[in-house]
């Protein structure tokens, strides 16, 4: 089983929706796309061994990777999808007047990378932007450095983090999403300083989204395969970038994007997965 499967406990959802267990699910024979991207749905540098099914949200995702010469797609949408279907009964959207506030995801860093930016800018920007109290959930990275958290907390900001999406199998907050859905259903608005899987999420739950503010970047990079993104993003998705969008054609492009019209039934999963019973 591919590690990255287990991220965000991608694997975890996608076992409860097929009626097996949650805690412990089994190997997915093949790849599971874990983010929204811009590529062929894996991030750079992560190229999934030949043969193996590559699990993807888009038909966008699979024509990128068909384009590289790249085969054995499958387009299933996001796990968080099938986490908005687990919810829906338990765990409803509230209406939108019991909804309040704005939670904000800054552009982080990552395990092989590290960001550049103005986080003073960036609160400044906030500040002057949004109305009612703001939720700053920051990667679990910048949450450990407390010089970064500590700028959120004295501007006001209530700071959070959603968990860890875990290394080879170690340390996965398997209630990721969980703690994620959780947050976004409770705020009106969720915004970013870049497009990114934060903001599809929160278009996907009736949430107003915003792109703005210093998008920063990545410092010392490398790897020629990491590419910056952020151009290419505004480019493409316009309606998504400003302190006001479009709902209507927010909504469009996130069922589009998340592969919300592309969901398996339970069956059509397990059979995909290879999770059929066997002898």
């Amino acid at each position: 089983m591919d590690t990255s499967n287990h991220w965000y406990g991608h694997a975890h959802i996608l076992s409860e929706y097929c009626g097996l267990p949650f805690e412990e699910p089994r190997p997915i024979w093949g790849v599971l796309q874990h983010g929204w991207n811009l590529l062929h749905g894996f991030g750079p540098g992560h190229a999934p061994p030949y043969g193996f099914p590559k699990f993807v949200w888009s038909h966008a995702n699979l024509r990128r990777g068909q384009a590289i010469g790249w085969r054995d797609y499958a387009v299933i949408g996001a796990p968080w999808n099938y986490l908005l279907e687990l919810k829906k009964d338990t765990e409803p959207v509230p209406p939108a007047a019991e909804r309040e506030g704005t939670i904000f995801y800054p552009f982080h860093t990552w395990d092989h990378g590290q960001v550049s930016g103005d986080h003073d800018r960036l609160i400044s920007e906030i500040r002057d932007t949004e109305d009612g109290p703001v939720t700053v959930c920051l990667y679990w990275i910048e949450y450990e450095m407390p010089e970064v958290r500590r700028s959120y907390e004295d501007a006001g900001f209530r700071v959070i983090c959603h968990g860890k999406r875990g290394t080879l199998r170690q340390g996965t907050d398997t209630r990721f999403l969980h703690k994620q859905y959780a947050e976004q259903i409770r705020h009106r608005r969720v915004a970013s300083n870049r497009l990114t899987t934060a903001i599809f999420y929160g278009a996907s739950v009736g949430s107003e989204v915003a792109v703005y503010g210093d998008p920063m970047t990545f410092s010392d990079v490398r790897d020629a395969s990491v590419r910056d993104g952020n151009e290419q993003a505004r480019r493409l998705f316009p309606e998504f970038h400003g302190v006001e969008t479009d709902a209507e054609e927010v909504r469009a492009t996130t069922v589009r994007e998340l592969g919300l019209d592309a969901m398996a039934s339970p069956a059509e999963l397990r059979a995909l997965f290879g999770w059929e019973p066997t002898g």
